[in-house]
């Protein structure tokens, strides 16, 4: 049976491990990840699916705003491990991650990937119409979804982080198992 929970801190390498899995390392090259850089996800919004005592899902969310200073979160990535795909479980994780993120009063999401899974949440690329990135990203996948109605309409500008910042061990170590999976390649 999978559960769903908050992520603590001995998920750390089993989540990267899934990450790279599902990505690769060309996750690090993405402008989504510029912004999470350096950054905590948002309080309460860093979810970890588990079956028995192994990792098989993740999703994170961070803090940003809008070039015109509205509050939103940053919804990413969300991976589950590739012999469950097809499953429901990355639905599962999307819709605890979205309700969890209404009940703390966030008001919009935002994300960069396929809008035709994330059309089923009610990720819209015409939410996001206003809004870039500050770096390279493809339009069309660029999706926003508002929690609380109105909460993107109007809304400009480029992306920045607004999050809290790791502290600096959870940076080194980062910095490190990059390091290590460059070596490797």
């Amino acid at each position: 049976m999978i559960q769903i929970r908050d992520e603590i801190a001995a998920d750390v390498a089993a989540r990267e491990r899934l990450l790279d899995a599902c990505f690769g390392p060309i996750r690090f090259l993405k402008t989504s990840q510029r912004l999470r850089e350096g950054c905590l996800p948002a309080r309460g919004l860093a979810l970890a699916a588990v079956s028995g005592e192994k990792l098989v899902g993740t999703v994170r969310l961070w803090e940003v705003a809008t070039g015109c200073g509205r509050p939103a979160l940053l919804l990413g990535p969300l991976a589950v491990d590739p012999s469950l795909q097809g499953e429901g479980f990355g639905g599962r994780l999307m819709r605890a991650a979205l309700a969890r993120a209404a009940d703390l009063g966030h008001a919009a999401v935002l994300l960069v990937g396929d809008a035709p899974y994330y059309a089923r949440f009610g990720f819209a690329e015409a939410r996001a119409a206003g809004l870039a990135m500050p770096g390279p990203f493809e339009r069309a996948r660029f999706l926003g979804l508002e929690l609380v109605d109105g909460a993107l309409k109007g809304a400009t500008g480029t992306l920045q982080a607004t999050g809290r910042l790791a502290p600096v061990p959870e940076i080194a170590a980062e910095t490190a198992a990059v390091a290590s999976r460059r070596q490797a390649a």
